[in-house]
């Protein structure tokens, strides 16, 4: 029996208090901008139901939901049937695709299930078929062919025969993405599941056999080199098992009409691994041989006469070695893990790939040909129409549980499938495989539809941005109209196109579904709302207003009047900038949400602001600036900070003002009428006071028009405005005085950024933008621990430069012609990266030999060389020069070092982590192998060193709402100390996300996360791995496999896979995670510090002293430089120390780290706590064993006869005892209990529904050796 849909586990843990922040792995798994941050508010014209009473509705509906998979058998035609469990909620197209995977039935796609007799309509939910209950029996019934059937099946089959390839994932294509977790964990795998004492005990009777312990060269500390290979390891187990020579689409294609009269569908050609040639018929009835040749035709059936209605089965009859290649290749696949299987529902690319062998492949050029005209893999030809599923799919009701979850999933379904097949039209459009609406125009005002979608350039065509700032002002008004998809999940009824943003070969695409009756008329005739003349010319209508005034409070836009040409007030709850339309399917579209959320007044196009408006927070920072272009915003996430900080205890002086009043009323006994008007006047003041709208209550809102150009404002208004102006202003100060200063709880490691990208998602969480890089790098260089922070500081300056690079890069491409590409692309990395200064050899063309090289010279050549364009005269000194100039254009940072050598050396910056950040930024894939990049007499890159170039795609992320507060709620209850409760939440929120989402995606990836760390928790290591190896592989296919979430979730799987008794294994993953940081960061940083100490530890349990002390020295010295010298994290590295020195019986150098680590407790807990004590108790028993070695020694040198000493006893590494220190070291504390007292517990618990939280605590406070050890440790 097999599952294919993850089930989430009812928790029969109890309740417990601990000391561990679940909170860390949610922020660092927090997206840009998610559509759930505003999707809480999409219920807002249903009616509001008691909050306790929709809760209990909500939780019984998911337990109805979990309880709803039951087991059924399917009987295949001709083999023995088999049990499968299945899920009440799945499609019975679900159930097909789930066959179709399945080791017994996989090589079948065309049929049909029955149930009784009667065939079972595919989008009809299981639970709701009359008679299927548990263990019913589906039948699944053999289909006639037609010729999309037949050509699915071939696709299938060839999908088949290269499961364990992993070209698609290096190619990015299917959704294929690379995962390397059981290539470390194999060797363990039959181990997962027992208890500690087992695993420990089955190690022990197998430590006769020698384990390898030593890490590769480049994993030990003080190591500099960075070898690339490693991060792609050869696997054994995608070791191609070759099934046939060839399988290709035949030149007799397609059947004639003589023959389509007796069902030929199609021919194929078949080369065996025997050499055999065959010629196969697909027909209506299925596969069989014909008599056909190279260079004749004849369909008739050959001898003998064998009809398979699977080809597989068809193959495997006239070829044996096909049949035992084939049996062989499903087993290695139905091994694999099935989150190693499953397609993801977004495309993630690898900017690294081995040089590959190019093969045959049928399927690969149909696609590629049916993909250029436009059409779908699955839908034979039929083009969809987007725009209308799209808005059916948010159409949908939402009343019930089960309403929102089949709307979400089919929003997310229609998402994924839409994001695919833009990304693949954006690509068709500049490769030049689309052709455009208007060939006449220049290239960069080209329009295209394909596929029913609409393709734009981001370029400012007939200079409709320029008041905004032109180009620079159409490149960024792609993404923000893209984040304005959001006002679809604010208010239903109001509608906005499917939208995404693709950067591919330096030129930005906006792909769009199409507005029904848009492309009918000119634009200036829809409009209705809104203006398309920058203010000249307003419409409103009370349609789009209703509709638009719902979004106003959750977005914070002020409604407000502006003035059109004739001096006319119009009435607008947007943007003058967003344009209202009337669909003819009559819906309401809103279009160009340019100002969705408040300009940022620091940035500007124009210099307009006098100085004495601009706050001296502001004007300390060297702000305003002038920017590229007037669309710079806030984030929606600094709105929110600011609101909060003003409304709420940030704004001290406001507060105390209103408190002050109020008490002084109260003070009044007799409740007055003069005193309730006093009161009416002080809330009015404090609102006032705070910029709130309303006079009765704290509403903040913002103008998004006051900085727009050309808008105009009624003189009525003109205090209004100069408010607004005024509140705009504050929250840029805000930025600068609140926010920025924030970032440094990266002290307390709370925030561990270890990339661009990770540096970019706490920028973000902040509310601060990436521009605001420069003022960063100025704050960090205030701070007077700056020492501690330079870990950011270097992925600041990294970010710069690359983000400079980037933008050169952009029309650096531009003017490339496509021959050059290769070796544009490497000509560029070299100038960028490499220390050589012969980078113009690396510009070479494989279409002149030497010898017409030679004849040139002569002769001249029609063929220009390569070397003579533009890009190719491009030197490393001028794109130093234009970076340096970016970077204090754009970003206000000034580079003082004169070349890329001197950066990398003075803030110590490494070369292959830069092509890392820019290969992923730009979509670069370069080829696997080690880069030279100390060469001064080569370039490092050649042209076949850059292998591809993928689209950068950037879009919203649709998710389950309901999951979503569950997943809030059950932190909440965690850090309550409510295990079992969080628990349970978290499981509730698992199925809820898979159900939506699919098991491949990254809130899945939250809940498994969590999920593994409370069975961890718990005592429940069986379950903490297997939630934890899912998060780990999830993590890799969705965000990478050098991901710093990547890196976090491989270490806490070691601490798991220690905990469970899997040394080595452990010890495997922890090198892993290190090479990676290694990567990614390099080795000066706070991650590496924690890795060190685990490996330390590790080892030391291995007995691995010498090779321990390495990296638990290496860790002592950064986690004095991170944490500090007096901090308790540092005394914690002192005590690994003298731990490892103790058991090498080196006891003086044992007594030196634990006297600084007493020292270190003394200092900063005080002589009491039971860290100083414990630490007091360890340094006498390390003297009282160096005076037993000491006497030993001198017994030994005297040579005196005298009564025997006893020897001195060394101690050997405890595994608990390593366990708790590891806990201590990832800042897990546990409060200990007796096994005994654990079963007790769980015992007394068992018969409970329902158990009060204060009876739980008072059942726990009374246990005996109740004790939290080295509590204060996790400072």
């Amino acid at each position: 029996m097999e599952t294919f849909e993850p089930r989430a586990r009812q928790s029969n843990q109890d309740n417990a208090k601990t000391g561990i922040n679940l909170s860390e792995d949610q922020t660092a798994d927090c997206p840009v901008l998610h559509a759930e941050h505003i999707q809480c508010q999409e219920n807002l014209d249903q009616p509001e139901r008691k909050e306790g009473d929709r809760k209990t509705g909500l939780i019984r509906d998911i337990v109805e939901l979990q309880e709803t998979g039951f087991i059924v058998r399917i009987q295949p035609p001709g083999t023995e049937s088999f049990e499968l469990q299945v899920s009440g909620q799945m499609l019975v197209a679900e159930l097909h695709q789930v066959l179709m995977d399945h080791e017994i039935t996989c090589h079948r796609t065309c049929f049909s299930l029955q149930l009784g007799g009667a065939t079972l309509d595919s989008l009809t939910e299981l639970h709701s078929i009359q008679g299927l209950h548990e263990g019913a029996l589906i039948k699944l019934v053999e289909d006639s062919y037609s010729v999309r059937d037949a050509r699915l099946h071939l696709r299938h089959v060839c999908d088949l025969l290269r499961s364990l390839d992993p070209a698609d994932s290096y190619n990015g294509v299917n959704g294929s993405s690379l995962s390397y977790l059981t290539f470390y964990t194999r060797g363990d795998k039959g181990n997962v599941g027992l208890s500690y004492n087992e695993n420990v005990g089955k190690r022990r009777a197998s430590e006769k056999e020698y384990v390898d312990c030593s890490p590769p060269e480049y994993i030990l500390p003080g190591c500099k080199d960075r070898p690339l290979t490693p991060l792609q390891p050869i696997r054994d187990d995608w070791k191609p098992l070759q099934c046939l020579r060839v399988l290709t689409m035949s030149s007799w294609n397609p059947p004639p009409g003589n023959r389509k009269m007796h069902g030929d569908l199609m021919y194929l050609n078949v080369l065996t691994m025997e050499d055999r040639e065959l010629n196969i018929t697909s027909s209506t009835r299925g596969f069989y041989l014909n008599q056909s040749t190279a260079f004749n035709f004849n369909p008739k059936p050959a001898v003998p006469k064998i009809l398979c209605h699977s080809l597989v089965e068809l193959l495997s009859q006239v070829s044996p070695a096909f049949r035992k290649n084939f049996s062989a290749l499903q087993k290695k696949r139905v091994q694999q893990h099935p989150y190693e299987r499953f397609a993801a529902p977004f495309q993630v690319f690898t900017w690294t790939a081995p040089h590959g062998d190019h093969t045959l492949d049928c399927v690969r050029v149909e696609e590629t040909h049916t993909s250029r005209m436009g059409q779908d893999k699955h839908t034979a030809g039929q083009s969809r129409d987007w725009n209308e599923e799209l808005q059916g799919c948010r159409e949908l009701p939402r009343n019930s549980l089960q309403d929102r979850l089949h709307r979400e999933r089919s929003i997310f379904k229609t998402s994924s499938d839409f994001v695919a097949a833009a990304t693949r039209g954006a690509v068709a459009v500049i490769d030049g495989n689309v052709m455009p609406l208007n060939p006449g125009e220049a290239p960069h005002m080209q329009m295209f539809i394909w596929n029913n979608l609409f393709f734009s350039f981001g370029f400012d065509i007939s200079e409709h941005y320029r008041p905004l700032g032109g180009n620079a002002a159409a490149h960024a008004a792609a993404i923000l109209t893209s984040l304005g998809c959001i006002y679809t999940f604010i208010c239903p009824g109001l509608h906005t196109l499917g939208t995404i943003v693709v950067d591919y070969r330096g030129i930005r695409v906006i792909a769009q579904t199409i507005v029904p009756g848009l492309l009918e008329k000119s634009q200036e005739q829809s409009v209705i709302y809104g203006s398309n003349d920058y203010g000249s010319t307003v419409f409103t209508h009370p349609r789009f207003l209703e509709l638009l005034d719902k979004t106003c409070k959750p977005l914070r836009i002020q409604r407000h009047q502006v003035l059109d040409q004739n001096n006319i007030p119009v009435e607008l709850c947007s943007g003058v900038e967003t344009k209202g339309i009337l669909g003819n399917d009559g819906r309401s579209y809103i279009l160009d949400l340019l100002r969705t959320f408040p300009p940022d007044l620091n940035f500007q196009f124009s210099e307009t602001e006098e100085a004495k408006d601009v706050p001296e927070e502001c004007q300390s920072f060297g702000y305003p600036q002038q920017h590229h272009h007037s669309l710079a915003s806030l984030r929606p996430e600094l709105i929110e900070a600011f609101v909060q900080h003003r409304c709420g205890r940030g704004d001290e002086r406001n507060h105390y003002m209103v408190a002050q009043g109020l008490s002084q009323l109260e003070e009044q006994s007799e409740a007055t009428e003069q005193n309730e008007d006093l009161r009416r006047d002080l809330i009015v003041k404090a609102c006032k006071a705070v910029g709130s709208v309303s006079d009765s209550c704290f509403d903040i809102r913002f103008n998004p028009d006051i900085c727009s150009p050309g808008v105009r404002f009624s003189p009525e208004f003109a205090e209004e405005v100069q408010k607004q102006r005024k509140l705009l202003w504050d929250a840029a100060a805000f930025l600068l005085s609140n926010q920025i200063p924030a970032l440094r709880d990266c002290l307390d490691h709370t925030a561990l950024p270890m990339d661009g990208v990770t540096l970019t998602s706490v920028l973000h969480q902040h509310g601060v933008n990436v521009r605001y890089l420069g003022a960063l790098l100025r704050e960090l260089h205030r701070v007077e621990e700056r020492e501690r922070l330079s870990h950011i500081k270097r992925i600041c300056i990294s970010e710069v430069i690359i983000r400079s690079a980037k933008h050169i890069f952009r029309t650096y491409l531009q003017d490339v012609e496509p021959a050059a590409f290769s070796a544009a692309v490497s000509h560029f990395l070299n100038c960028l990266l490499s220390s050589s200064t012969c980078v113009l050899d690396s510009c070479s063309d494989e279409l002149l030999s030497r010898r017409r090289s030679r004849r040139r010279r002569s002769h001249g050549s029609r063929v220009p060389l390569l070397t003579d364009s533009m890009w190719a005269r491009l030197t490393p000194s001028e794109l130093w020069g234009r970076i340096r100039t970016e970077a204090g254009d754009y970003y206000h940072y000034t580079i003082d070092s004169e070349n890329i050598d001197e950066v990398i050396e003075k803030h110590d910056l490494q070369r292959i982590s830069l092509l890392r950040e820019i290969a992923i930024k730009t979509g670069i894939q370069v080829q696997l192998r080690e880069y030279v990049f100390e060469s001064r007499h080569r370039p490092v890159f050649g042209e076949e060193d850059v292998v591809n170039m993928f689209p950068v795609v950037k879009h919203l992320k649709p998710t389950a709402t309901d999951a979503t507060q569950l997943l809030q709620q059950a932190q909440v209850a965690v850090q309550q100390g409510l295990l079992k409760d969080g628990y349970e939440l978290i499981s509730q929120a698992l199925t809820l996300f898979s159900s939506v989402c699919g098991v491949l995606h990254e809130d899945v990836c939250v809940c498994l996360r969590l999920l593994g760390r409370l069975s961890y928790i718990l005592g429940e290591y069986a379950d903490a791995l297997s939630h934890q190896e899912k998060a780990v592989m999830s993590s890799e296919r969705v965000l990478g496999i050098d991901h710093p979430q990547t890196i976090q979730d491989y270490t806490y799987l070691a601490l798991y896979c220690f905990a469970g008794g899997q040394h080595s294994t452990s010890l495997q993953l922890l090198y892993r995670a290190r090479y990676l940081t290694l990567l990614v960061s390099g080795e000066d940083h706070p991650q590496v510090a924690l890795l060190d100490s685990m490996l330390g530890l590790v080892l030391h349990a291995l007995m691995e002293y010498e090779l321990s002390l390495k990296f638990l020295q290496n860790a002592l010295n950064l986690t004095s430089k991170y944490r500090g010298a007096t901090s308790l994290r540092h005394a914690h590295s002192h005590h690994l120390l003298a731990t490892v020195y103790e058991t090498k019986g080196e006891f003086r150098s044992a007594l030196q780290h634990e006297k600084e680590a007493y020292s270190i407790y003394k200092s900063q807990v005080g002589e009491n706590h039971d860290s100083t004590r414990e630490s007091s108790e360890y340094l006498k028993s390390l003297t009282q064993q160096a005076v037993v070695l000491q006497k030993a020694i001198n017994h030994i040198y005297s040579n005196t006869p005298s009564a025997c000493i006893p020897p001195p006893k060394f101690s050997t590494p405890s595994p608990p005892a390593i366990l708790q220190q590891l806990n201590l070291t990832c800042g897990i504390i546990l409060i200990p209990l007796s096994a005994k007292e654990v079963a007790d517990l769980r015992t007394e618990m068992k018969g409970k529904d329902k158990v009060q939280v204060e009876e739980l605590e008072n059942h726990l406070l009374k246990q005996k050796d109740l004790r939290t050890a080295h509590k204060g440790q996790q400072n």
